[in-house]
């Protein structure tokens, strides 16, 4: 994976940041959003959870509802920036600018849950089996995580541009200024997600909805 594709999205979800927000007002995905949106709380509640790459912080008000305390991260200021300005539970969200790849950055506290939201399908094919070693590295055992993305439908999602000698798919995103960006973006199965996760995941569930799937575990 050359490390200019990952700063090249970096950048494009900097640049994004004000108007990222307009996906989830897709008319077709909103019975999607609504149903995953009033499941979220019920998995974290009474638990210190990390969540990787919050973004503009969707998830966060929703997974954060029940939670005893909830650290959202991500590395752009910008996207982070609207986040913070969202209505929170009150007394128990965090945030901290951390570097999902590394999480460097993330204070020396140990967690007992985790969410990522459209996190899953940036990661290289390549990076990801270590991507999830880091990430449970974090993790107390016993911890619950939770991951949501999205599914490919040809009728909403923006086309595939190609497919690398790695497997991963990309698409070609255009802002509002003309600029064009190639963002990596895959979308597993059910089977891949869970050869992915191997034997560290125990009572692993898979849901799909039409333009999202979810995936929950408990980490050994």
């Amino acid at each position: 994976m050359r490390s200019d594709v990952v700063d090249d999205m970096r950048a494009y979800y900097a640049q994004r940041a004000a108007y990222y927000e307009r996906v989830y007002l897709k008319p077709e995905r909103q019975a999607d959003l609504r149903v995953m949106e009033a499941g979220m709380a019920a998995p974290f509640s009474g638990r210190r959870v990390l969540e990787i790459a919050c973004g503009t912080g969707w998830w966060t008000p929703h997974g954060a509802r029940d939670c005893e305390s909830w650290l959202a991260t991500d590395l752009n200021p910008e996207t982070m920036a609207l986040a913070r300005e969202k209505p929170m539970p009150a007394g128990k969200v965090r945030f901290a600018t951390v570097d999902a790849y590394t999480l460097h950055g993330l204070p020396g506290e140990t967690f007992d849950a985790a969410f990522a939201g459209c996190w899953w399908s940036h990661v290289p094919l390549q990076r990801l089996s270590g991507w999830l070693d880091l990430l449970h590295s974090r993790l107390e055992a016993g911890a619950r995580v939770v991951f949501l993305d999205n599914r490919y439908v040809q009728t909403s999602s923006t086309p595939l541009s190609r497919r690398d000698p790695d497997g991963n798919t990309y698409q070609c995103r255009t802002l509002d200024d003309g600029s064009v960006h190639e963002v990596l973006k895959n979308f597993p199965t059910r089977e891949e997600a869970f050869a992915a996760l191997g034997p560290r995941a125990e009572d692993a569930r898979w849901a799909d909805h039409r333009h999202y799937w979810q995936l929950s575990y408990r980490l050994r």
